[in-house]
């Protein structure tokens, strides 16, 4: 009895823990609700086996309800999704998928449809999401499943980090962890919500 009491407190503890991380990331991504966002951004690609990052310069923006676009280099590379569509380009060729047929993007979407929507929608029900507070941060920790191991080794990103200041509510970061300790980090700055 005294161990189901302990389970019960624990996951009493657990609840709050992460009610309270969702009102923090309410309360950051409020602001986004009617408005867009343009904002400068940096790309960081990272090689496990190559000694020097590749970075470059680009621009961020977020309209509503539901486009994201990240582009770099005037269009050459960039991170596009508009509702379940997603495009990435790399070098100029375009890799489509969609959150329909990809099921490492149907957390993705919702979290940035959320951000966009003001955060009025209930997060907590995606499995594969994680919410923490870290300062003056939200981080958003997206860790996609499969269902084999087949299916794990085919996962474009072992993990996708998003990171929201709950002062200023600036998406700061979103960093794309690949297999073997590569990533893709993409900060954020000069924000402007309108």
């Amino acid at each position: 009895m005294k161990r189901i009491c302990l389970a019960i407190m624990m996951l009493a503890g657990i609840c709050m823990t992460m009610l309270g991380q969702t009102k923090e990331f309410q309360k950051a991504v409020a602001r986004y609700k009617g408005h867009s966002v343009t904002a400068v951004a940096q790309k960081t690609v990272h090689k496990a086996a190559v000694a020097k990052d590749v970075v470059t310069k680009g621009t961020l923006t977020m309209k509503q309800p539901d486009e994201v676009s990240i582009m770099m280099e005037g269009g050459k590379d960039g991170l596009t999704m508009k509702g379940s569509k997603f495009i990435m380009t790399v070098n100029g060729k375009q890799h489509k998928t969609s959150s329909d047929k990809n099921a490492q993007f149907v957390t993705f979407q919702a979290v940035f449809e959320d951000i966009l929507a003001g955060g009025v929608h209930d997060l907590q029900k995606y499995s594969d999401l994680t919410m923490t507070k870290q300062g003056n941060l939200v981080v958003l920790t997206i860790t996609p499943q499969a269902e084999s191991k087949k299916a794990q080794r085919r996962l474009l990103f072992t993990s996708i980090v998003i990171t929201i200041d709950t002062k200023t509510s600036e998406l700061r970061s979103l960093r794309m962890n690949e297999k073997a300790g590569n990533y893709t980090d993409y900060t954020f700055t000069k924000f402007a919500i309108k």
